[in-house]
């Protein structure tokens, strides 16, 4: 179902928290005309999405508000405005600017930002870097990082993350690890590791995790073993796990 448009308030705040007054604003031309809306699009709200509306319909005003006070305004102008006014506001105070302007300036501008404080400019960095600068990332402190390097780096690289301390990041090594080196992750000690590896691993291969401690493991693993494994996994301390061996071996 198509999302509702947003309605216009009656009475929108500015981001000082004060009522905002078109006849104000340097832009009532653009009001009159219709081209900007009090409560829905709008350079002078202190929400984001509106803000974002008022230069989605006027980028080219766009590089006039790089220098705006509030920061959601710095950072939504920055998604729009010329590439070359950019390059400032990668040494802005508030990280959402800096990542707003990560996303579009050249890779070769940003790297450095891969050491920046704040984890939403790091992620952003992740997801533009490529191959050495990409890979050292994976040392980065926050888990957050690391699952989008891990996302974007070439499978056979992810070997080296394996043994990440972070569950989800292991998860996502899981999940695109060739299949040839999962054997790393058999014996995880997460439980949601081991089952991304039970549902990818041939199932020529899945003897070893037959007995494994956690029932949705040993379960993926009787949905998916030859069946000549079958008849190991009939004494399965879980009722589940038997029904479904009872069941595949009746289909046979």
């Amino acid at each position: 179902m198509a999302a509702e448009p947003e309605r216009i308030s009656d009475d929108p705040l500015d981001w000082r928290g004060r009522p905002i007054r078109c006849r104000e604003c340097a832009h009532q031309p653009l009001n009159r005309e219709g081209l900007c809306r009090k409560g829905s699009a709008c350079v002078r709200d202190r929400r984001a999405r509106r803000v974002d509306l008022f230069f989605k319909e006027h980028p080219r005003l766009a590089d006039d508000y790089l220098d705006h006070a509030y920061f959601e305004v710095r950072a939504v102008a920055a998604r729009y405005a010329t590439l070359l006014r950019l390059p400032p506001l990668l040494k802005d105070p508030e990280p959402e600017v800096r990542a707003a302007a990560a996303a579009r300036l050249p890779v070769s501008r940003i790297a450095h930002l891969a050491d920046d404080p704040e984890t939403r400019v790091r992620v952003t960095v992740a997801n533009r870097l490529e191959g050495a600068a990409l890979f050292a990332m994976l040392s980065d402190p926050d888990y957050l990082v690391r699952i989008h390097v891990v996302r974007r780096l070439p499978p056979d690289l992810l070997s080296v993350a394996a043994h990440d301390e972070d569950t989800e990041v292991r998860r996502w090594v899981a999940r695109r690890l060739p299949v040839e080196r999962l054997h790393l992750l058999a014996p995880d000690p997460e439980p949601l590791v081991r089952l991304v590896v039970a549902e990818r691993l041939p199932a020529d291969r899945l003897h070893g995790l037959q007995k494994d401690e956690d029932l949705r493991v040993r379960f993926t693993v009787a949905e998916r073993c030859p069946a000549e494994m079958l008849p190991d996994l009939l004494d399965d301390a879980d009722e589940l796990v038997r029904a479904c061996v009872r069941a595949r071996l009746g289909e046979a």
